[in-house]
């Protein structure tokens, strides 16, 4: 295994990033209270959450050796999928919308890539379109 492989910045890095320069601006009173959205769009629960499904897939793929099976792959695809569904059904089924829903798709991608993973031939040899692989478990 080489642990010198970059991995990719979770998506809920850029979701704090957004809910504190929010809250900058609307403690310089440089934004409108009934226009700030982030805090709610963004609770610390739903990201907390985002947070231990997506460190647990990371560890899982960061175990892996050279050229791994697509059986392990999708395993793990499965998994992380159906553990962000989980979260978003605890969260009303509105934890993910559409942009969250593409910057999870695609740092799945992106995790899958930095593993060795070449995710456009896993997606082909499985019958699907590259960015199809989460599509049989996700619900959000």
């Amino acid at each position: 295994m080489d642990d010198t492989r970059a991995r990719p910045d979770r998506p809920t890095a850029d979701w704090r990033r957004y809910r504190a320069e929010e809250a900058a601006e609307l403690a310089a009173g440089t934004l409108d209270p009934t226009k700030a959205y982030l805090a709610e769009l963004f609770p610390d629960s739903m990201l907390a959450a985002t947070d231990l499904v997506l460190a647990a897939f990371e560890e899982e793929t960061a175990a892996w050796g050279a050229d791994p099976a697509d059986t392990l792959v999708l395993g793990a695809v499965e998994r992380v999928v159906l553990a962000l569904n989980a979260v978003n059904e605890e969260h009303d089924g509105a934890a993910y919308e559409t942009d969250e829903r593409e910057r999870l798709c695609a740092y799945i991608d992106e995790v899958l890539i930095a593993a060795g993973v070449e995710v456009g031939a896993l997606a082909a040899r499985q019958g699907l379109g590259r960015h199809e692989i989460t599509d049989a478990w996700r619900d959000w």
